[in-house]
């Protein structure tokens, strides 16, 4: 059990800074005012704490999860956390967030091989054993499917659209500048 709570310690980092960042704009905070503008604030904090593994000590257990005939090895994974911080910055810059929200999906993506091949190979992080492969692909789907829907999916809003106070709010920081009907 305790294997199984370290392993998720992420997806924990996600749902607390998420369901936080969200009761601070229900206190007044206009920016973290909607549930996307929270998520996109948890899912900056996420890849911020994921990245600095690609700097600590850490770096060595992920360059271990990449096959030996894979090159790179360290600069890649030095190369990945730059690419991880580049996103949580894009994500919270609304000129960049979807074309960061993009990127993000294609890097969790290219990175979900190094998991599989962790799992299948008892690879461990930090001395745990490797997270089942079943509970690595459904985490990777969570934060797809977070990262999708906080900066891809967010429109503008169409001719017709009733505003309301979360879509008008979503608007303004996805387009600021922009129309809001």
């Amino acid at each position: 059990m305790v294997s199984l709570i370290v392993q998720l310690q992420i997806v924990f980092v996600l749902v607390c800074s998420f369901v936080v960042l969200r009761g601070i704009g229900w206190l007044g905070v206009t920016q973290l005012s909607t549930w996307r503008a929270a998520g996109l604030g948890a899912l900056a904090i996420v890849f911020l704490v994921t990245s600095s593994a690609h700097f600590n000590g850490m770096k060595y257990d992920l360059a271990a999860m990449l096959p030996a005939d894979f090159p790179g090895g360290l600069g890649i994974i030095y190369l990945t956390g730059v690419f991880e911080i580049a996103g949580a910055i894009g994500l919270l810059v609304p000129r960049t967030r979807r074309l960061a929200g993009i990127c993000l999906v294609l890097l969790l993506a290219a990175l979900f091989p190094a998991n599989v091949y962790a799992a299948l190979n008892g690879i461990s992080l930090s001395g745990e054993p490797p997270t089942p492969l079943w509970l690595r692909a459904l985490e990777q789907l969570l934060y797809v499917g977070m990262v999708w829907w906080t900066a891809i999916s967010a429109q503008p809003m169409a001719a017709g659209r009733r505003p309301n106070r979360e879509n008008i709010a979503e608007h303004k920081q996805a387009f600021p500048g922009g129309a809001t009907s």
